[in-house]
Formats: structure tokens, C-alpha cells, sequence
């Protein structure tokens, strides 16, 4: 396994090699905004649900820890337009990394096939020095589109991750929706 990876790293361009290394990076982080949002979010929902079960039961006042208490203790009274900034506020917070996951997802793909451009492009450069033969092409091929499946690997997760915490964050926001709504409708 150490001789395949020593011969790839060996016969590729320094720029095939930049690029999956910039690639494995991007992993790594899509991977790390998407555990660490998913289980702040979970939770978050958690809290939240319980506060709207205990709204629906009939209780008059929010858990301490609902998203919502702190915009209450802000304002003189209930109003719609409290609860529309605070869900405004809410969608802000729940939607926090996102923004890199959809950047990753739509960029990988062409940073790979960047890859594979250059690699193809040093494939020919080499044949064209020396007697080339199809295993030599088939060769660099191969070895240039290890960048764009690798592009793709990447794009593949980070778009996943993407609309996991996206619906997350949607189901949040309708819970707070939903304990705006029973406070508003006590209030009249």
C-alpha cells in the first residue's frame, strides 16, 4: 500500500499533488462543521421541542433555555414582530456554516479536474519527449483523474452535509415558529 502511494506521489505533478492536499483539507473541514453542527443542532431542537410540548400543554411561560426567553425579557409584550426577529435571529444561527459547505461542494469538482488538467497536460508534454507508447498515456491518465474523483468525493459529502443541516435547520426554526405562534395566540 506504501509503495503504491510512495510511486503515485513519485510519478505525479507537484500541482496534481497541491491539489489533493488543498482536497484532503477541505475534507477534513466539511467534516468538522458538519459533526459539530449536527450535534449542536440536535440538541438545540431537543430544547426546543421540549419547551413547545410544554407550551402546547398549556403552561403560560418558556423554558429558561428556549431561544426565545431572552427576546421575551427584552421586550415589553408580545408581539409579532419580536417573534419574526427572533426567528430571523435563530435562522441566522442555525444556518452558521453552510455557507462553506455549499462553497466546497460546487468548487471541489472543478479544483479536481483542475488536477487532471495538469496531469494530462504532463502527460503529453512527456510523450512528446520520448517514444510514447499507450501505456504510457493510459498511465498518466489514470493517474491525472485521481484528482477529479477525488474532487468529486469531496463534492459528494459537503452537498450531503450540506442538506442534512440545511432540513436541521429548517425543522428548528419551525419549532420556534410553532412556540411564537401558541405565545401569540395566549396573548389575544
Amino acid at each position: 500500500m506504501f509503495e503504491l502511494l510512495s510511486l503515485f506521489i513519485a510519478k505525479s505533478h507537484p500541482v496534481t499533488l497541491g491539489v489533493l492536499l488543498v482536497l484532503s483539507l477541505y475534507f477534513v473541514v466539511i467534516n468538522w462543521i458538519f459533526f459539530y453542527r449536527l450535534l449542536s443542532l440536535n440538541q438545540w431542537i431537543s430544547q426546543e421541542n421540549e419547551t413547545l410540548e410544554t407550551l402546547l400543554m398549556g403552561s403560560q411561560r418558556l423554558n429558561d433555555y428556549s431561544f426565545l426567553s431572552p427576546f421575551l425579557k427584552s421586550g415589553s409584550s408580545h408581539s409579532k414582530p419580536l417573534f419574526d426577529l427572533a426567528q430571523f435571529a435563530a435562522t441566522k444561527e442555525a444556518t452558521k456554516g453552510l455557507t462553506v459547505l455549499s462553497v466546497v461542494a460546487s468548487t471541489t469538482p472543478f479544483i479536481g479536474l483542475f488536477g487532471t488538467v495538469v496531469s494530462i497536460l504532463d502527460t503529453f508534454s512527456h510523450i512528446g519527449q520520448a517514444s510514447g507508447t499507450m501505456n504510457i498515456i493510459a498511465t498518466g491518465v489514470s493517474d491525472a483523474l485521481v484528482a477529479t474523483a477525488s474532487g468529486i468525493f469531496v463534492a459528494i459529502f459537503a452537498y450531503s452535509y450540506h442538506q442534512i443541516l440545511k432540513r436541521q435547520s429548517f425543522e428548528l426554526v419551525g419549532l420556534i415558529r410553532m412556540q411564537s405562534d401558541s405565545l401569540l395566540s395566549k396573548v389575544q
